[in-house]
This record gives C-alpha cells, sequence and structure tokens, in this order.
C-alpha cells in the first residue's frame, strides 16, 4: 500500500485548487447566511400577519357588538324623550276623581288606552317598568334618592314615597326611579 507523500492532505492540493474551494465554501457561507436571513424575514411577516389576522378579528367583533347595541340601544333618545309623556298621562289619570271620570268618561277611556298604547309600544322595544313599592329598600343602581325624611316605623334607606317610575332598556337603565327615602328615624 502506498503512502502519502505528506500526512497533511492540504499540501497535495495546488493553489487553483485551494482558491477553488475557497469559493465554494464562501458561497455555501453566503448561502447559509441568505438562508437565515430569509428565515428571519419570514418569520418576521408571519408575525405581522398574525397580527394584522388578529387586528382585523377584533375590528369585526367590535364592529358587530356596535351593531348589537345600535340595534338594541340606538332609540334610547327618543324613548328618553317620551317618558315624561307616559309620566303626564299617568298623571292625568291618577287626578281625575271619580265625579270627573263620570262626567268625561270617554275622554279618560281615550286617555287609558294611549297610556296602555304607549306601554305596549315600549314593552316592544324592549322598555320596561320599574316600580318601587314603598318600603322597598332603596337601590341606588336602579333608584333616584329625590328627598330624605325621617319617618317613624320604618328603617334608614326604605322607600316612603314614589314621586316616578324608572324604565329599564333591555339590560340598561334608561331612567331611575325617583323616590323619596327614610332617614335614620329620629327618637
Amino acid at each position: 500500500m502506498a503512502e502519502p507523500k505528506n500526512e497533511n492532505f492540504l499540501d497535495d492540493i495546488d493553489t487553483a485548487e485551494a482558491e477553488e474551494m475557497a469559493e465554494e465554501f464562501a458561497e455555501i457561507d453566503d448561502a447559509a447566511l441568505e438562508v437565515e436571513e430569509l428565515r428571519a424575514e419570514r418569520d418576521q411577516l408571519k408575525d405581522r400577519f398574525m397580527r394584522a389576522l388578529a387586528d382585523a378579528e377584533n375590528s369585526r367583533k367590535r364592529g358587530d357588538k356596535a351593531r348589537r347595541d345600535a340595534e338594541q340601544y340606538g332609540g334610547s333618545k327618543l324613548a328618553r324623550d317620551l317618558l315624561p309623556v307616559y309620566d303626564n298621562m299617568k298623571r292625568a289619570l291618577e287626578a281625575a276623581s271619580d265625579e270627573q271620570k263620570e262626567v268625561s268618561a270617554g275622554l279618560i277611556e281615550g286617555v287609558e288606552l294611549t297610556l296602555r298604547a304607549l306601554a305596549g309600544v315600549f314593552e316592544k322595544h324592549g322598555i320596561t317598568v320599574l316600580t318601587p313599592e314603598v318600603g322597598d329598600r332603596f337601590d341606588p343602581q336602579f333608584h333616584e334618592a329625590m328627598f330624605e325624611a325621617p319617618v317613624p316605623g320604618t328603617r334608614a334607606g326604605d322607600i316612603i314615597q314614589v314621586a316616578a317610575e324608572g324604565f329599564m332598556l333591555h339590560d340598561r337603565l334608561l331612567r331611575p326611579a325617583q323616590v323619596g327615602v327614610s332617614s335614620t328615624p329620629a327618637a
């Protein structure tokens, strides 16, 4: 078996071959570097794409919620403007004496029918009446305290008078019920 001339194989390679091999290694290094750059760019673009996709999905969800809210609560301003009409019709019926009801039966019946029709429209559009009773506990989420007075036989925080009913539009408070509240009774 023939032994190599030199133990170092590089000694057997001439200069032209060495330069050619160096160029090939340089090309391989350049290609590997380019592959790494492309991978980094791909990862960056993938991250940007995923963020844009998430933003688009969030925008769609916000748009859907805004549309649903507009459908449910879009008429709240009109509804608020109609509440005094309801209140006044109810007060007119309560103010009529028995004698007036007999004399003006047709008129009273017309006002009652109109009030019922208005209540029906409210119900159709998700407006419900909050009718607290005297003796109920005051709840600041649904009631507005118009005054506070000590009333014997009551506890502090009990409703002692209902000045006006409250209204809800679906799950939102349209107008709180206006009530008088008992303070700590005087001794």
